[in-house]
């Protein structure tokens, strides 16, 4: 059961801001993105444009070991490799372009395929908010990485 959504929205925070957050790989990483898990967070290695991380969230206790791509000039993807609940290929891409105030347009696709029961009840559950739920949660978390970043 592939579940896919997509989303575009627009922010006042900038596109520079957003890939910031995105591809700092340090442990500034966990400060930054308040719904990662720390137990779950570990950096593999990082090149030019791509990196593999393993990252998750503590609820629903779920992690993926995620290869991120941003080669592309505006567009960053994360694509599981190993998970312990979305099957390795599932991915989220956001693409970043800029708004002539300095905000941004945000193009999401969440792109998963449960690997087990617990994938499949998390996919569900994001099926079933779709683009409500997945909108939320990208202004909520670009709006705190703005407030974080820009306060630096």
């Amino acid at each position: 059961m592939r579940t896919t959504i997509h989303v575009e929205l627009d922010t006042d925070v900038s596109p520079e801001v957003i890939r910031e957050a995105l591809l700092d790989f340090t442990d500034r990483r966990l400060d930054l993105w308040s719904q990662l898990d720390p137990d779950t967070y570990q950096v593999h290695w990082v090149h030019e444009t791509s990196a593999e991380v393993t990252e998750g969230s503590p609820r629903p206790k779920v992690w993926s070991r995620e290869l991120y791509d941003w080669s592309h000039p505006t567009k960053i993807t994360w694509t599981a490799v190993e998970s312990n609940f979305c099957a390795p290929g599932s991915h989220i891409a956001m693409d970043i372009t800029p708004l002539d105030d300095g905000g941004s347009h945000v193009a999401v696709t969440w792109d998963r395929s449960p690997s087990n029961l617990k994938g499949r009840i998390v996919t569900m559950g994001a099926a079933i908010g779709g683009s409500r739920l997945l909108t939320w949660a990208t202004r909520r978390s670009l709006a705190e990485i703005g407030q974080k970043l820009n306060a630096d």
